[in-house]
């Protein structure tokens, strides 16, 4: 990464919310990645790098945005490793978040998740990851086909 954006991330990373455009469908979309990644008890380096990817696509090529989303993903998992939270705070997040926000919903995309997947290579990890896949998909689902209340 840049040096530039290495030192704005350290200044923006205390004030992300008031800096970044659409910070909390950053933060969203990040909170979905680590969930697929943290499943991995140890994570290949290679997974921030296919974020980043994703990212791009997900960005249109704005590199910035992507880097963000990249660290976004990389604080949550280095915060399920120290023990501040696990899996199961993300999964809680995700969906209080999904209630709040169900537009969300539609960031969920289980066909960027899939290349995640391959690079796990215990074949435990690999279906622990792929029922968090199902239960996205099945979340995205149901909060995309509930019926809307109209005032």
């Amino acid at each position: 990464m840049r040096l530039g954006f290495r030192l704005k991330h350290h200044f923006f990373s205390a004030f992300r919310e008031f800096f970044v455009h659409h910070h909390g469908s950053l933060e969203f979309r990040a909170k979905i990645f680590a969930l697929v990644i943290s499943a991995n008890e140890k994570p290949p380096v290679e997974s921030y790098i296919v974020v980043k990817s994703i990212g791009m696509n997900i960005y249109n090529g704005d590199e910035e945005r992507s880097d963000l989303l990249m660290i976004s993903t990389k604080e949550l998992i280095q915060k399920a490793k120290e023990n501040r939270f696990d899996i199961d705070y993300l999964v809680h997040s995700i969906l209080k978040e999904l209630r709040v926000i169900p537009r969300y919903a539609k960031k969920i995309d289980i066909q960027a998740l899939r290349p995640l997947l391959l690079l796990s290579h215990d074949p435990d990890t690999i279906s622990y990851q792929e029922n968090i896949l199902e239960f996205l998909q099945n979340t995205k689902e149901d909060i995309l086909n509930k019926p809307t209340i109209e005032a």
